[in-house]
């Protein structure tokens, strides 16, 4: 499926179409997205600032995604494990930013080369519009050749 479908079909799927969670760019390579969340009477917390779990939500599949695509079809790929650190109150629109790059793939490859599984993890910053980190979210992703390949 090409990058550009896939972001729409992304827009419409209900948990990020009900948060208010939007992909703004995800590139034809796979290899970087960007995800904005605005600041919705039906996201925030009760203290008027963004809901932990749409801040995590946001974030949430895109490690896996990338991956996924970077690896192509001989591959497994799954979220293993996530962690967040709220760090500041987000207030208005916040953003973060996924650029898989060639190091990351390569040590999974590496990782799995014998068919052993590998997990890597990803650290991705939730910001806010004047460039302060709102949120440190961290994600393990699982991978592993599939046996035969």
């Amino acid at each position: 499926m090409h990058a550009s479908l896939f972001r729409c079909g992304l827009n419409l799927w209900p948990p990020f179409l009900a948060t208010g969670i939007r992909v703004t760019r995800l590139a034809a390579d796979w290899r970087h997205a960007r995800v904005e969340l605005r600041l919705r009477p039906w996201n925030r917390n009760a203290v008027g600032t963004h809901f932990g779990g749409s801040l995590f939500a946001m974030t949430d599949p895109f490690w896996m995604l990338l991956v996924m695509r970077g690896l192509g079809r001989d591959y497994m790929v799954w979220d293993r494990s996530g962690t967040i650190d709220f760090l500041k109150p987000g207030r208005g629109v916040v953003h973060a930013e996924f650029r898989l790059d060639d190091a990351a793939l390569e040590a999974i490859r590496v990782g799995t080369a014998d068919g052993a599984r590998h997990l890597h993890w990803f650290e991705t910053a939730v910001v806010d519009a004047a460039g302060d980190t709102v949120a440190l979210v961290r994600k393990q992703v699982y991978a592993r050749r599939k046996p035969g390949r």
